[in-house]
């Protein structure tokens, strides 16, 4: 099921088999980092700490390969039925946000 919704920020998730990859990552990123915390709490070696600092890392990097996905996806196709002004502020805002992503990662 494919729905597409545009909000005030741009077009949200709405392909439900990726909103539940990317909840699931989320979830399983949430998992990891209260582990870091238990780690921390606990006097664990760095070196043990760092390895799983990367990992949390990696799956918030994967978590945002399946959003840019999506975002091509869903906002990119539907801004082929709009005008050319229209496009070129969907593109610019998409380029913001890849910018922004690829930055940080």
């Amino acid at each position: 099921m494919v729905n597409i919704d545009y909000t005030l920020g741009g077009y949200s998730m709405k392909i439900e088999s990726q909103k539940k990859e990317v909840l699931m990552r989320l979830r399983r990123i949430e998992g990891q980092l209260r582990g870091l915390q238990r780690m921390v709490e606990e006097g664990d070696p760095c070196q043990d700490i760092l390895m799983q600092v990367a990992a949390a890392t990696a799956a918030l990097k994967k978590a945002g390969n399946v959003i840019i996905q999506t975002y091509m996806e869903e906002c990119l196709n539907q801004t082929q039925k709009k005008s050319s002004a229209k496009q070129v502020e969907t593109l610019k805002g998409f380029q913001t946000a890849v910018s922004r992503y690829i930055d940080w990662a």
